[in-house]
């Protein structure tokens, strides 16, 4: 399993906003991809400016590159989700589940 992470920073209320969009445009697009396995969206608030990161969970590059195009690299970023971020990285980065809660004790990362 692949972990896609991709970071952004809002205001308080365009967090809120990227909540939204997130939980409304994003999650049921993503659910159509085959190969998704599941997203996390993570917030911190520090200083009056809200830290976002995003990890989705995929099965294969080929499955990301369904979700993202030839170059799996470039963030997606809908024009809804620019319109209440203050900035967001333009690139993501991918890393290798080694282990997560629903691994077996052999530690294959697949549930």
């Amino acid at each position: 399993m692949i972990a896609r992470i991709w970071r952004a920073s809002a205001t308080p209320e365009g967090a809120d906003g990227y909540e939204r969009h997130f939980t409304g445009a994003v999650l049921p697009s993503l659910r159509g991809v085959a190969g998704h396995r599941g997203a996390y969206l993570l917030r911190r608030d520090a200083d009056g400016r809200v830290e976002i990161e995003v990890m989705t969970l995929w099965d294969s590059m080929d499955a990301i590159r369904r979700f993202a195009g030839d170059d799996p690299a470039t963030a997606v970023v809908e024009p809804a989700a620019r319109a209440v971020l203050l900035g967001y990285d333009a690139t993501v980065t991918h890393h290798q589940v080694a282990h997560h809660p629903g691994a077996g004790s052999d530690g294959d990362p697949r549930p």
